[in-house]
């Protein structure tokens, strides 16, 4: 296909632009999707079956990667000694002064699925009650679009997917079931379970699109607990093996891996003037692809890189898009807390699904008592990967000798793991810009990262550690060997905010139907556009509810 003959451009393959790339198909509409990271082969690319594969973890490939700066982060405050990371093993895992990066800092993948391809694959529905937050609380921002709203798309992305989930929704109401019944819980979650129980939580089957049955030509979840390296039999429902195919197998969409998007073009003001001047079109893009630059013209263009990178392609054109200032603000980072302890029964806890089980009793924003913002719990021994010999003898069972290796017997599939995600909150201090000194191959800057912890998410956090702990401690669970958490530590997988959606033109930059302000063949469908975080809510499924909705807006 001639590249002047797509109805529409989509840059970035993950969870809203494969999403939105199907749903264009679906359409009947021509559709160009293009990813600046490669393509991955479940069949070669994942490494389950290497003896090494505790140590490679995701088995990233040149390109898959972005470059990313981060800001000086804050100074810690050496009173709040119990929210410092810390394990048996290596002791205090920060011991400076300042808040630390941890690993990459953002995590993330770049290529066709994008992060999918390392999510754990958790398909959760916003709580209505965080879609409101602005209006009931005074904080973050109003959702322009409602739960009611949304949740037909949730319907259609769940069904594409085979979401896999409970019987009991809780607040969140559905017009129809899951598509799959829930998975079994393994005998570490089932354990957890009893410890929610006397402590009069309820514990729940995660909603899951790791599928529990055959479904849609694709065989059911083994197992294996290898989510986050990449699902080799891909009952995983990450965006390539889900939204992509069915996208290509349409024969309506052509799909580049290693394309770099490197400029957008836009065209003069037309049309009736709004609050954010006169109503322009995005004309062309510019591309590297195949060593060389190319221009594409656009008919309608979708930028779904996330809540990083899309911020970045927009500042990198002087006044693109940011009439409203608000470009790269509000950032929303994933605010987490994990404690790992051991019980005193093998488990196999290096088993069964990660994240089958969750607690929604504190999701609610005004859950905790002086606080804003609520948060999960969740099982999450295969997340902390804290599954395998190396991983427990580097960091759950010090020593060394026979009484190391008798200790280490009792450990590995004795350990269990609770993860608190919770609601992140905008601050000044915490925002995407660009890096005054990185520079990418082209010479462009780098996207920068600021971030700050403020007294009420140290508040949201002391109680998230307080939560995981008391649940450990029902349980069972006789000796605590690691926790780690954000205050001082950046380590995000989840990102939101930087173009936040809204009705307000001068309070946000895109509008409920994802459209840019201002642009009339412009959309943005990643993360970046959430209003609000959620308290701890994964979310993939919800871009790809948005991402579904604006399509068929367009049309």
């Amino acid at each position: 296909m001639g590249d002047s003959g797509y109805d529409a451009i989509v840059v970035g393959a993950g969870a809203g632009g494969a999403a939105a790339a199907w749903r264009m198909t679906q359409r009947g509409w021509r559709v160009l999707l293009l990813d600046a990271g490669p393509a991955f082969d479940p069949d070669t690319d994942y490494g389950l079956d290497r003896p090494d594969w505790e140590q490679a973890g995701f088995r990233h490939k040149p390109g898959s990667l972005g470059e990313t700066r981060f800001a000086t982060l804050q100074e810690l405050d050496p009173t709040l000694t119990d929210l410092r990371s810390w394990s048996l093993g290596q002791g205090p895992t920060n011991r400076e002064s300042r808040r630390a990066v941890s690993g990459p800092g953002y995590h993330h993948v770049r290529g066709i699925g994008g992060t999918t391809l390392h999510f754990v694959g958790e398909s959760h529905r916003m709580n209505p009650a965080s879609m409101a937050m602005h209006s009931r609380f005074g904080v973050a921002a109003d959702w322009p679009v409602t739960y009611a709203e949304l949740e037909p798309w949730y319907l259609e992305a769940e069904r594409l997917l085979g979401v896999a989930g409970p019987a009991e929704v809780r607040d969140r109401w559905r017009s129809a079931p899951y598509p799959l019944p829930a998975h079994p819980m393994s005998r570490a979650s089932q354990r957890l379970g009893r410890g929610a129980a006397a402590l009069g939580f309820a514990w729940d089957a995660n909603p899951r699109c790791a599928l529990s049955q055959p479904y849609d030509g694709r065989p059911s979840c083994n197992y294996c607990g290898g989510c986050t390296h990449g699902c080799p039999r891909r009952d995983k429902g990450s965006a390539d093996v889900s939204f992509v195919a069915k996208a290509k197998a349409s024969g309506r969409c052509d799909v580049r891996a290693n394309t770099m998007l490197l400029r957008l073009v836009q065209g003069g003001g037309t049309g009736a003037a709004t609050g954010v001047g006169r109503i322009r079109r995005i004309e062309a893009i510019e591309i590297f692809e195949g060593g060389r630059r190319r221009r594409l013209p656009v008919r309608r263009l979708v930028l779904a890189c996330g809540a990083i990178e899309t911020p970045r392609m927009l500042l990198l054109e002087p006044g693109l898009a940011n009439a409203s200032g608000q470009v790269g603000r509000n950032l929303l980072e994933s605010v987490a807390w994990t404690s790992i302890g051991r019980v005193d029964e093998p488990l196999l806890s290096f088993g069964g699904l990660p994240a089958d089980a969750i607690t929604w009793h504190h999701n609610r924003p005004d859950s905790i008592p002086g606080v804003i913002g609520g948060f999960r719990l969740s099982a999450a021994i295969h997340e902390s990967e804290m599954i395998g010999a190396i991983a427990h003898a580097q960091r759950a069972v010090p020593g060394f000798g026979r009484a190391h290796k008798r200790e280490m017997r009792r450990a590995v599939g004795s350990t269990v793991a609770v993860g608190a995600v919770g609601e992140s909150l905008p601050h000044p201090r915490s925002k995407v810009d660009l890096d005054p000194v990185g520079r990418d191959p082209f010479g462009r800057p780098l996207a920068r990262i600021h971030s700050y912890v403020d007294a009420m998410t140290v508040q949201r956090l002391r109680a998230m550690a307080g939560a995981a702990r008391a649940l450990l401690r029902a349980s069972g669970v006789t000796t605590l060997v690691e926790e780690y958490g954000t205050y001082d530590h950046f380590s995000s997988a989840h990102v939101f905010g930087t173009c936040r959606m809204g009705k307000d033109p001068r309070q946000s930059v895109v509008d409920a139907n994802l459209r840019v302000h201002g642009f009339d063949n412009f959309h943005i469908c990643d993360a970046s556009v959430f209003p609000s975080s959620g308290g701890g809510e994964a979310p993939s499924l919800t871009i790809q509810a948005l991402a579904l909705r604006a399509v068929d807006r367009m049309a």
